[in-house]
């Protein structure tokens, strides 16, 4: 475990944001963290080592992740009610952020928001119902909650506080959306809300979260699929680009080649061609937030995602620079790599 720090005692309520400011001005670039990582001793230093050493700046940690489980101990009542952060396993939080910002690691809190079958059992009138009022599941078997009622919206808004307070630079909302089930309209029934569509309520939360959250000191973020770059409407899931880009400071399209079906952009295999792939998707994006600017709203700066993990093509450095490199091309500095097991190839 993450060694306690006594002085956190005096200050662990108050905005260590304010105490050391972060003051990198270089792009971010970062990477994922599960809470099992940080709270390995040997692995989180190994991790703070390899951002230290190969031009990486910043870290993702999972704060709420896709199973409903907080990974640190919440003072938040209903954290405590539901028990959603029952054996969590980042003992310290407060401590954690303080070690990294010491080293100028940009922090980054992922919170997990509407993919949450831990809240929809605990509170399951704020579950996704199907239309015979049992619990709705997705095709893995997952409860999701209800992208339209605004207590859901709270509960993830409330943890963003608290780890904000604590000095996370930034929090990034995850699984912003409806589930990705086309006959989903058909099976249920969604709470009545004032948003007549799946965009509006996502466009809803993000607007409503935004106002909530945002702080001199901290940004707000959201992941999105990686076709959103590109497709016209909203996917079905209510991720529009043009909509969530109003409503973010940064906007992250998980562009992993693995993801993309064979022919996307005339590509004949686009995990086996990663930069064509991410040159591709975010010209379009790039495109997209020109034709919202020229409306005179503003956009969000864009950050992907890329991928350092092996699907049916095998990814080492080469790949993953192949991405940055693609990214460069097109005055997009900034990035996140992925991989679930925390192993990358820098």
């Amino acid at each position: 475990m993450i060694k306690v720090l006594t002085v956190l005692s005096l200050v662990t309520m108050l905005n260590i944001n304010l105490l050391f400011p972060f003051s990198l001005t270089e792009p971010i670039k970062g990477i994922y963290l599960t809470a099992k990582s940080v709270s390995t001793e040997s692995k989180f230093n190994d991790l703070t080592n390899l951002v230290a050493n190969t031009g990486l700046n910043t870290m993702v940690i999972d704060i709420k992740d896709d199973e409903g489980r907080i990974t640190y101990d919440s003072d938040l009542p209903l954290v405590n009610e539901i028990k959603s952060d029952q054996n969590a396993p980042i003992q310290d939080l407060a401590s954690v952020v303080q070690i990294l910002k010491k080293q100028d690691i940009y922090t980054i809190a992922r919170i997990v928001v509407f993919k949450d079958p831990y809240l929809a059992k605990k509170k399951s009138e704020w579950a996704i119902k199907s239309k015979n009022n049992t619990l709705w599941k997705d095709k893995s078997g997952v409860m999701w909650v209800d992208p339209h009622r605004k207590e859901v919206w709270d509960y993830s808004i409330s943890i963003a506080q608290e780890v904000t307070k604590l000095g996370f630079d930034e929090v990034q909302w995850d699984y912003v959306r409806f589930p990705d089930y086309k006959n989903i309209d058909k099976e249920v029934i969604f709470a009545s809300s004032p948003f007549k569509t799946k965009e509006a309520a996502i466009g809803g939360f993000l607007k409503y979260s935004y106002s909530k959250v945002k702080t001199p000191t901290v940004t707000i973020s959201a992941d999105v699929f990686g076709l959103t770059t590109s497709v016209k409407d909203d996917m079905g899931i209510g991720q529009k680009w043009e909509t969530m880009t109003q409503h973010v400071d940064v906007i992250s399209p998980m562009m992993y080649p693995s993801h993309y079906a064979k022919g996307t952009y005339g590509i004949a295999n686009p995990e086996a061609d990663p930069y064509q792939l991410i040159k591709k998707g975010l010209k379009d994006a790039i495109e997209k937030n020109k034709k919202v600017q020229s409306q005179g709203k503003t956009v969000a700066k864009i950050r992907p995602w890329y991928q350092d993990f092996d699907m049916k093509v095998p990814y080492s450095l080469k790949e993953v620079q192949d991405q940055i490199h693609a990214g460069n091309e097109l005055g997009i500095n900034e990035y996140l790599l992925w991989n679930a097991r925390n192993t990358y190839s820098f």
